[in-house]
């Protein structure tokens, strides 16, 4: 998941993700926290967490979090940024920046991406599960990670709420 700005967009996670974090082996947040209270929740519900801080996160996110982050999980070497710059060029800065990953999280923009760099880093975006912009839906990815490959990457899509 990234850019969740909890509260600031949305009171808390749909409880769909707390589902999906309650479930997984390691959940990988790529910033735009905006309070404390949410890493303090997400450290003691995920079994595992992996996450970076956003250009929307204060001192005490940034004191808690890098600006990247990484993992080395069933053989993939997976990182975790907030900002990777514009769409155009991002697979060839990501090529020269994380020559260490074979898969980066990254966050910003609230749109979806999955893309493979020329030099074969998978590039994925979760988008945002409380704050879509001009995205139709609200969204975070889940995946499996096995025997040094990314499988079964599913894009998960909440209609957007409705006006109370």
């Amino acid at each position: 998941m990234a850019d969740t700005h909890v509260p600031a967009r949305a009171r808390d996670l749909p409880g769909a993700l707390w589902s999906a974090v309650d479930a997984a082996d390691l959940v990988v947040h790529a910033g735009d926290w905006v309070h404390v209270d949410l890493l303090d929740r997400l450290e003691a519900r995920a079994a595992r967490l992996l996450a970076c801080h956003g250009n929307n996160d204060g001192p005490d996110l940034r004191a808690r979090l890098p600006e990247v982050a990484r993992l080395v999980v069933a053989g993939v070497r997976l990182g975790v940024v907030h900002e990777t710059g514009p769409a155009t060029g991002r697979e060839r800065r990501v090529d020269g920046r994380f020559e260490d990953l074979d898969v980066l999280v990254f966050g910003h923009s609230h749109i979806p991406w999955d893309s493979v760099t020329p030099r074969g880093v998978r590039l994925l975006n979760p988008g945002s599960p409380t704050d879509r912009r001009r995205q139709p839906h609200h969204t975070w990815l889940t995946w499996t990670t096995v025997d040094g490959e990314v499988r079964d990457l599913e894009l998960h899509r909440l209609p957007p709420r409705t006006a109370r």
